[in-house]
C-alpha cells in the first residue's frame, strides 16, 4: 500500500465499528501533525502506543488524551 492509499484511506467504512487501535499514520492525521512528530511524541513518552506483534499502535483514545494534557499545561503556564 503506497503512502498516498495510507493517507486517503478513510478510518473506517460506515458500516464498521469504531477502530480501538490506530496506526501512527493514522494517529498522526487525527492530531494533524505529520509521521514523523507522531513517531517523537511516541518516543518521547507523550503519546501512548504499544506494539501488536511487530506492529506499533496507538490506542483510538491517546490522540485525545495528549491533547487534554497539553491544554491543561497551556493553561495552568
Amino acid at each position: 500500500m503506497s503512502i498516498a492509499a495510507v493517507d486517503t484511506a478513510p478510518l473506517a467504512e460506515a458500516s464498521d465499528p469504531a477502530p480501538v487501535l490506530l496506526t501512527v499514520v493514522e494517529a498522526a492525521r487525527c492530531l494533524r501533525v505529520g509521521r514523523t512528530t507522531c513517531f517523537a511524541l511516541i518516543r518521547a513518552g507523550e503519546l501512548e502506543s504499544l506494539m501488536v506483534g511487530g506492529l506499533r499502535r496507538v490506542p483510538a483514545d491517546a490522540p485525545a488524551a495528549y491533547l487534554a494534557r497539553r491544554r491543561a499545561e497551556q493553561r495552568a503556564a
